[in-house]
This record gives C-alpha cells, structure tokens and sequence, in this order.
C-alpha cells in the first residue's frame, strides 16, 4: 500500500510540476495513514461523546460535555495507539519500541490536544459562540488533528533517545 500511495503522491506532484523528496513523499504518506486512523478514532470519539451527553442529560450537569470530552479521550487514544503502532509509524528494521513508554507519550499527546485544547477550544465555542455542543468537537478536528500528527510523529512514536 505505501508503494501504491508514494508512486501516486510523486506522479500527482509531477503533472502539478513540484518537486518533492523522498523523505516528503514519505510523511505525506504517514499523515494519510494518520488521517484514516484519525477519521476511525474521531467517529469512536464523538459517538462515545454524544453518548455520555445523552446518558448525562437527565441529570441536568452543565459542564457535561467536559465529562464527555475526558471518557472519550481516554478509550480512544486507546484505540488511536493501537493503529498508529500497528500501521502508521512503524518500527524501522532494528529499532525497538518501548510499548509503555510510547503509549504514555501518546496519552500525554492527546492529552494536550484532547484534554486541554479540546476542553479549552469547547468552551470558546459554546459558552461565547453559542455553537452546539454536538458540534463543537467537530470544530476542534481542524486545530487538534495536525497538532497530533506531529507529536506523535516526532516525539511519541519517536525512537530516538
């Protein structure tokens, strides 16, 4: 498969007359791979999101998206690690990874862009624009996503010492 997308990202660059390194070629390649990870996780994200608020709602908790926010962070960057290890940054030939420590650096990833920036970002939204709460983790998909691909890329998938 990554041959198939290296050869169709060089021949798509060609007929638009860019040059491009092998080495970018490659990270376009990672990111794809993160973007269809990424659109499975964010799927199991919001609907174990929107579950929370409904099981939440008779119980009236104004800060329930929060709640929200936390249960779905947790078990999907769960499941986010998971596929990163297994198909996006993938060991090299000789490298070994720590599964531990990769996977803590993946929750402290997240976490920042999850947690934090979603939390902080979800606020904004629905206490000053007024943006439904359904819709408002959409919303944070467009900053958070490329924030996640470079930590995890370079630091949390990163064997380098």
């Amino acid at each position: 498969m990554n041959d198939k997308l290296n050869k169709l990202i060089k021949y798509v660059c060609k007929k638009i007359h860019v040059s491009i390194s092998d080495s970018s070629v490659e990270m376009i390649v990672q990111f794809i791979k993160f973007g269809v990870v990424g659109v499975s996780n964010t799927l199991i994200s919001y609907v174990l999101n929107i579950l929370v608020l409904f099981i939440l709602a008779p119980l009236q908790i104004a800060w329930d998206y929060v709640l929200g926010n936390l249960v779905s962070f947790f078990l999907s960057v769960l499941w986010s690690f998971y596929w990163n290890n297994k198909y996006v940054f993938t060991e090299k030939e000789g490298e070994q990874r720590t599964i531990w420590k990769a996977l803590l650096k993946t929750y402290v990833s997240y976490g920042v862009t999850g947690i934090v920036l979603n939390n902080i970002l979800s606020c904004i939204w629905i206490e000053i624009f007024n943006v439904s709460k359904f819709i408002a983790p959409i919303i944070n998909l467009v900053i958070s996503v490329p924030i996640n691909f470079l930590m995890n890329k370079f630091w949390a998938f990163n064997n380098k010492k």
